[in-house]
């Protein structure tokens, strides 16, 4: 897991630069909707969002966002609480570090 101070590089490619800053900003919209599911154990909500990253990440390049959605996902379908806010921290530390570029 990356530590909370730890830049993280992504080189996008050119063509998605006007798509991206959209994708990052719903992701975090994301990690909002996550933490009121959470709290209302709407795991189905939780689920669905975490199978969406896990589709959409690789599609603009982020894979570590399409791993993150696959766990959360899978911690969904089983209500495993630690496991969804485990990795609620790692995609909001993984986007608060992220540092893109496009080539």
């Amino acid at each position: 897991m990356t530590s909370p101070d730890e830049q993280i590089r992504v080189t996008i490619d050119a063509e998605l630069e006007e798509l991206v800053p959209r994708f990052i900003q719903l992701r975090h919209e994301d990690i909002q909707t996550i933490k009121e599911a959470l709290d209302e154990g709407d795991y189905e909500t939780i689920s669905r969002l975490g199978h969406s990253m896990k589709g959409s990440g690789i599609s603009y390049g982020f894979d570590r966002i399409s791993e993150i959605g696959k766990k959360m996902e899978h911690a969904a379908k089983s209500k495993e609480r630690a496991g969804v806010e485990e990795w609620l921290l790692a995609l909001s530390t993984y986007l608060e570090n992220i540092e893109i570029t496009f080539e």
